[in-house]
């Protein structure tokens, strides 16, 4: 029964793969659809149609006739900045010759609060609030304390998408607008950033420092707070009391750490020269530190990574934080230092191409609740320079501009320490494959580095670095291949890449077992639980299983079902691969709405009672994995000719039901947990063994009765 199943689905998805590749191919020039086109027509007077999409520039002109009136183009051909999924939004933007922004539309976005739970029309929303604006302002996400910059409203439960939109929306036009000619172009015309000088220190205190303006301050009354809020929804929500209007809402200090006289002196030598080893070329360091009832760095970035409330702005270019540029700083050694609440270095990336000699702002975003799901934004901003003394600014001729390197390389960078341990895991995980027939010799041993791992499973690979693989990378991998695949779109995210490639080559080697058995968040999740449970004595549960059998045809099933709706549709089959409780238990750490925390606690409430329900019968993802495993080159689970026919002892004890009756075991359903292996070389307790010995006990002879002594008993 099983075997029909799989091969009914394996053929069926392969002829799907078939017939749908035709109409899945990209034409030879790109073009927009009709109601996209008409959408960027309509929003300039007299246009009439869109221009041959330019492949060097990478936009389409809007025409008049033979006369340009605009441009317009798709963000992913000119940036690619990662938001809070770590996938960047594709927006449909235009501008006129004027560089007057005429349209802007997102495409397409892989926002997990935005997919489920906040409405699309919000973002599509704040999108249009840059029509009427020029590619040149400054504009700053909710309200902003800068009398230049103009600022758009920010949309509740998603600032940090929002913040990516924007820095999306204005680098993307910057850069079309420079290679049209339209504004000029920064490459080849400015001077070399400045250098910071490393032989220049001198001993400081604190007032020292910040007399000569090395350290800057950022000081905000409950007062400036209120009248920030004036003219907003948030006006007159949390004011403070006439008594209240002078206490401080945050004292925030900031400072560059490169510069030695500044870095040394808050830093210590030695921490100063670790910190200073840690940033590769082009890396610079600041510290902020703060007081008061408000945090500048929130908790936005425990669950999704990225810091919410801070960032920096230098010209057009605007520098968000993640947890990985992140370090906690301890201690500060200046004199007469005051006592601070929160301490932080955050690292600016390369890719930023941040000038040490150029004035920059820090700006603190802070939001006022004006309901149960809405709030409002009002952003702060203060200004810093690097002390003249600290830095050289080298004449230097002007040379032509290095390629940058790819956007994924940056990102593979930044996430440097956890693919090193990821890496360093999958080693030790393959090794414990390798030496399987010897480790399963000692139970106890196998069974605690099994738990540990299940362990860091869940709370590194899961929770840390949200590398929990879904059924949407394997649709979206398979559009790729069957479109135009491009390895850089999954080189994006080096966690999930890693895991795939892990994957895909233990399916090769052993089947679908490593993956889900090892490796699996939630898997690894639910195998926990339940095994607290066993511990507790509860009492488990388990179906015949004529009924088990069957019930393995659902997931193939729900994975056909998603193929099929992603030919149409790829977002409409995102939404439904929400039959997954990854995303509501290990990306988002149950952060969502009520019915989606339900469904997933269910799931995991199941797991007390039996052994991972969800990965037997409901998991397409294991049903995408289970397909491949047909074609593996190994099975290292060795059985016996006793195996079923008498004995039934590993089928009972499977706790996943993966050895059928007869005693063969089901690779397409097998976790690899190992626990059949280490029943079946322990002497004592594998029935076939057992009766082995007791054959040699009765063949071995009896010893030889030896004459008693006469004499020396007397």
């Amino acid at each position: 029964m099983s075997k029909l199943i799989h091969s009914l689905c394996f053929v069926a998805f392969a002829a799907m793969v078939y017939l749908s590749a035709p109409q899945m191919s990209y034409a030879a020039e790109k073009e927009l659809a009709a109601d996209l086109r008409e959408r960027v027509i309509s929003q300039f007077e007299g246009a009439d149609h869109l221009g041959q999409f330019d492949e060097e520039i990478n936009v389409w002109p809007v025409m008049k006739g033979d006369e340009v009136l605009g441009y317009a183009f798709e963000t992913d051909d000119q940036v690619s900045i990662p938001a809070y999924s770590g996938k960047p939004i594709n927006l449909l933007v235009s501008f006129d010759t004027e560089g007057v922004f005429k349209n802007s539309w997102v495409l397409e976005h892989h926002e997990p609060i935005l997919l489920v739970g906040i409405p699309a029309q919000k973002l599509w929303d704040f999108a249009a609030q840059y029509i009427g604006k020029h590619i040149t302002d400054k504009i700053r996400v909710g309200f902003s304390s800068d009398p230049n910059a103009y600022t758009v409203d920010a949309v509740t439960g998603a600032t940090v998408t929002v913040i990516v939109v924007n820095d999306t929306i204005m680098k993307s036009a910057h850069k079309a607008a420079e290679k049209l000619g339209l504004i000029e172009a920064k490459e080849g015309t400015a001077a070399l950033p400045a250098t910071v000088k490393q032989d220049v220190f001198k001993e400081a205190d604190w007032q020292t420092l910040t007399g000569d303006g090395s350290i800057r301050r950022l000081h905000l009354e409950r007062a400036q707070i209120d009248e920030a809020f004036i003219g907003s929804d948030g006006e007159g929500i949390d004011e403070a009391t006439p008594d209240e209007k002078k206490d401080t809402f945050i004292d925030m200090y900031y400072t560059y750490l490169n510069a030695p006289t500044v870095g040394k002196n808050l830093l210590g030598e030695s921490e100063y020269n670790w910190l200073m080893g840690e940033l590769k070329e082009g890396e610079h360091a600041i510290a902020v530190m703060g007081t008061g009832p408000y945090s500048f760095k929130g908790n936005g970035y425990v669950r999704g990574g990225i810091f919410d409330r801070i960032q920096l702005n230098q010209g057009d270019d605007t520098v968000s934080f993640r947890d990985v540029d992140h370090h906690r700083l301890t201690d500060i050694y200046t004199a007469n230092t005051p006592d601070f609440k929160e301490m932080d270095i955050f690292i600016i990336r390369p890719q930023f191409d941040f000038d040490p000699g150029t004035n920059w702002d820090i700006e603190l975003l802070v939001r006022r609740q004006t309901g149960p799901l809405d709030s409002v934004f009002v952003s702060f901003t203060g200004g810093y320079q690097v002390p003249e003394a600290y830095i050289d600014r080298p004449v230097q001729p002007v040379v032509e501009p290095e390629e940058d390197l790819p956007i994924w390389v940056s990102i593979w960078q930044q996430k440097s320490f956890s693919v090193s341990v990821l890496i360093i895991s999958l080693v030790f995980l393959s090794a414990i494959i390798f030496m399987q027939d010897w480790l399963v010799r000692y139970p106890r041993l196998l069974h605690n580095i099994r738990r540990g791992f299940l362990i860091y499973t869940v709370l590194f690979i899961g929770w840390y670095a949200l590398g929990q693989l879904s059924i949407v990378n394997v649709l979206t991998f398979t559009h790729a291949v069957m479109s135009d695949f491009r390895w850089e779109l999954f080189l994006m995210d080096p966690i999930i890449f890693i895991l795939w490639g892990f994957t895909a080559a233990s399916i090769l080697l052993w089947g679908r077992g490593i993956f889900c058995g090892w490796l699996c968040p939630f898997g690894a999740l639910q195998e926990l639980i339940n095994e607290l449970a066993r511990k507790l004595k509860i009492k488990q549960y388990e179906l015949p299983f004529a009924v088990h059998e069957r019930l393995w045809a659902v997931k193939y099933i729900i994975l056909l079902a998603l193929f099929g709706i992603s030919l149409e549709s790829m977002a409409t089959a995102e939404r439904y691969a929400e039959v997954e409780p990854f995303k509501t238990t290990i990306l988002l750490a149950f952060q969502r709405e009520w019915w989606f925390v339900t469904y997933a606690v269910t799931l995991l409430f199941i797991s007390i009672f039996t052994r991972k329900v969800y990965c037997r019968y409901i998991c397409p993802l294991g049903a995408a994995l289970a397909i491949p495993t047909k074609l593996r080159l190994f099975d290292w689970l060795k059985r016996r000719k006793e195996c079923g026919q008498p004995c039934q002892l590993c089928a009972v004890e499977c706790e996943i039901q993966a050895i059928h009756p007869d005693g063969t075991i089901n690779a397409n359903e097998c976790h690899h947990c190992l626990d059949c292996q280490i029943t079946y070389h322990n002497d004592s307790k594998c029935p076939p063994l057992v009766n082995k010995a007791k054959k040699l006990r009765k063949k071995k002879p009896a010893p030889e009765l030896q004459p008693i002594d006469a004499v020396n008993i007397a």
